[in-house]
C-alpha cells in the first residue's frame, strides 16, 4: 500500500519485487492508502503487499534503461491514482520491448508523456505565480519568508532545487496542501505532511498593488489567455487578484484615452539616424590622414566596433591644429552625439566653467574623446550612458594616435579612467596617478601627461563636502597646465 504522495523510490522497491517474480500487470491491483483495498489486493488480503511479494521465488533479473527510469520518475509525480499501475505496466512491457518508449503512438506511452507534461506545467506555474511574504514572527537572526501555493500534482521534491538556488540568501518555507519545502540557508527539507493556508501580511500589500496597477498594460489584456494560464487555483492566491477585475473593466476606456492622445515627436536621435542612412557615400579615403579634416571624415565613417550602429554619428575632436594642450575625455554623451561636437553636454559645461576658473582659454585647447561613438542603453525614450569596454577603446585607439601625431601637443590631459587606459594602457591605475603629471617619450617626441577625474564623476558627487573638495582639486589640476611647455614637478 502506497501513500498518495509516495515518491519514486517506494514504488520502485515494490515494482522491482513484482517484476523479478514475473507478476503481470493484470494480476496486480495498485491502490492508494485509504482506499477500499490495499496494494496488490488480489495477491494478499492483509495489506502486507511487499512482504507477500518477497515470499515468492525470484523468477528473473530485471533491468531498466536510464531513459525509462527518468520517464517513470516524472510520471509518478502526477496526482492521477492510476499512475502506479501505468508505471508498472510500462516497466513490464519494456522487458520484452526495449524500444517501447520510442513508440509515440502507443497508448501507455502517450498517456505517460501527457502526464509528464502536465507535471512540468505545474512546476512552471509554481515558479511563476508563487509569492513570498515576510514572516512577522522571526525565529532567528536571518529574515524568514513564507509562501502558499496549491499545486495540482506532487511536484515539491522536483521543484525544490529551483527555489533553493534562486533564494539561497534567505530562509523560507513554501506551504501547500500536498506538503511543504523548507530552506534555512544550509539544508533543504521536503515534507509530505499537508499544510493549512496561513494568514500572511507583511505590510507591503499596498505598495505591491500600486506597482502592479502602474505596470498594467490595458492594450494587451486578453482575458481568455489569463484564465487559461492562471486558473482559479492559482488566481485566488495572487496578491493582485482584487485589482485585476477593475483594471480589466477599465482597460477599454484607458485604451481609448491612449489612442486620443496627441502623438509625441520622435526623439532627436531618430532624425539623426535617418539622416545618416540617407547620406551618400563619399570618395575613398587614404589609410593615414594628412590633415585633421581628412581624419575627421575617416572617423565619421568608422565601423570598427558595434557602437557605430545605434549612435547617430561619430564625434570628432575640436580645436586648433597647433594646440599645445590636448584634453582627452571618455566618450561622447547624448547631447554630443546629437550635436556632433565634444563636451557640449552637462559634463562639458562643467569643464568649461572649471577652465575659466583656472584662467585657461578653451579656444586654445584641442578637445577629443578616447571613444568616438556614444554607448548607451535605452530606457523608454531616453538614452542612458554606459561606459565603453576595452574592445571599444582598442578599436578607437588608431584615431586617437593619429590625432596626437597631427597636433603634436606638449601636454595631454586625460579625464577619467577610460581616457587613461586609451593613452597609457590597462596597467595604469587612475587611483595611483590622479592629479599627478609625468613625461612620456624622448627628444622631440617628449609629451607631458596629466591625469584628472572626469567631469561627469564630479557632477555625480553633488554639492556635498566631498563634491566641493573634488571640484577644487580638479580646478587646481587644470591650473597647472599653464606651465606648458616649461618643465614642472609631478
Amino acid at each position: 500500500m502506497l501513500e498518495d504522495s509516495a515518491a519514486f523510490e517506494p514504488w520502485r522497491e515494490m515494482a522491482r519485487a513484482a517484476l523479478q517474480r514475473a507478476i503481470p500487470p493484470e494480476a496486480l491491483d495498485w491502490r492508494i492508502r485509504g482506499g477500499e483495498t490495499d496494494l496488490f489486493g488480489q495477491i494478499t488480503d492483509d495489506g502486507a503487499g511487499l512482504e507477500a511479494l518477497t515470499a515468492l521465488p525470484v523468477a528473473k533479473t530485471v533491468t531498466l534503461r536510464a531513459s525509462c527510469i527518468a520517464l517513470l520518475r516524472d510520471l509518478l509525480c502526477h496526482s492521477d491514482p492510476g499512475r502506479f499501475a501505468l508505471a508498472y505496466r510500462i516497466a513490464w512491457r519494456v522487458q520484452s520491448n526495449p524500444h517501447l518508449l520510442e513508440v509515440t503512438t502507443d497508448a501507455d506511452i502517450a498517456r505517460a508523456r501527457i502526464m509528464v507534461r502536465q507535471n512540468r506545467e505545474d512546476c512552471h506555474k509554481m515558479a511563476s505565480f508563487l509569492r513570498f511574504r515576510e514572516d512577522p514572527v522571526q525565529q532567528c537572526e536571518r529574515r524568514r519568508f513564507l509562501a502558499w501555493f496549491e499545486p495540482q500534482h506532487h511536484i515539491l521534491e522536483r521543484i525544490a532545487p529551483f527555489f533553493s538556488k534562486r533564494f539561497t540568501d534567505m530562509d523560507w518555507m513554501i506551504l501547500t496542501p500536498r506538503g511543504s519545502i523548507r530552506w534555512d540557508g544550509k539544508e533543504l527539507v521536503c515534507s509530505p505532511e499537508p499544510c493549512e493556508q496561513p494568514e500572511l501580511d507583511d505590510g507591503f500589500g499596498e505598495l505591491w498593488d500600486t506597482y502592479y496597477a502602474s505596470t498594467f498594460n490595458p492594450a494587451r489584456v486578453r482575458t481568455k489567455a489569463m484564465r487559461r494560464e492562471m486558473p482559479g487555483r492559482y488566481w485566488k492566491n495572487l496578491p493582485e487578484t482584487r485589482l485585476i477585475p477593475q483594471l480589466v473593466a477599465g482597460a477599454e476606456a484607458r485604451v481609448r484615452t491612449m489612442a486620443e492622445q496627441e502623438l509625441r515627436p520622435a526623439p532627436a536621435f531618430h532624425e539623426r539616424l535617418r539622416a545618416r542612412e540617407q547620406r551618400p557615400a563619399g570618395p575613398p579615403l587614404p589609410d593615414m590622414a594628412e590633415t585633421l579634416d581628412v581624419l575627421a571624415r575617416q572617423i565619421r565613417i568608422c565601423t570598427a566596433c558595434p557602437l557605430h550602429c545605434p549612435a547617430t554619428q561619430a564625434v570628432v575632436g575640436e580645436g586648433p591644429p597647433d594646440a599645445r594642450i590636448m584634453i582627452v575625455g571618455e566618450q561622447p554623451g547624448d547631447q554630443e552625439d546629437l550635436a556632433g561636437r565634444p563636451f557640449v553636454g552637462p559634463a562639458g559645461q562643467f569643464l568649461h566653467e572649471a577652465l575659466a576658473m583656472a584662467g585657461i582659454d578653451r579656444g586654445t585647447l584641442y578637445l577629443t574623446n578616447a571613444v568616438k561613438h556614444f554607448r548607451f542603453r535605452l530606457q523608454g525614450r531616453r538614452r542612458i550612458h554606459q561606459n565603453p569596454d576595452a574592445g571599444h577603446v582598442v578599436a578607437c585607439r588608431p584615431w586617437l594616435e593619429q590625432e596626437i601625431a597631427l597636433i603634436r601637443p606638449k601636454l595631454i590631459v586625460s579625464l577619467g579612467a577610460t581616457a587613461l587606459r586609451a593613452l597609457d594602457g590597462p596597467g595604469m591605475a587612475m587611483s595611483d596617478v590622479r592629479g599627478t603629471s609625468w613625461t612620456v617619450g624622448t627628444g622631440e617626441n617628449t609629451v607631458r601627461r596629466l591625469a584628472l577625474a572626469h567631469p561627469s564623476w564630479l557632477l555625480r558627487l553633488g554639492k556635498g563636502t566631498q563634491g566641493n573638495s573634488e571640484r577644487r582639486r580638479f580646478v587646481e589640476g587644470l591650473a597647472r597646465v599653464q606651465d606648458v611647455p616649461s618643465p614642472w614637478e609631478a
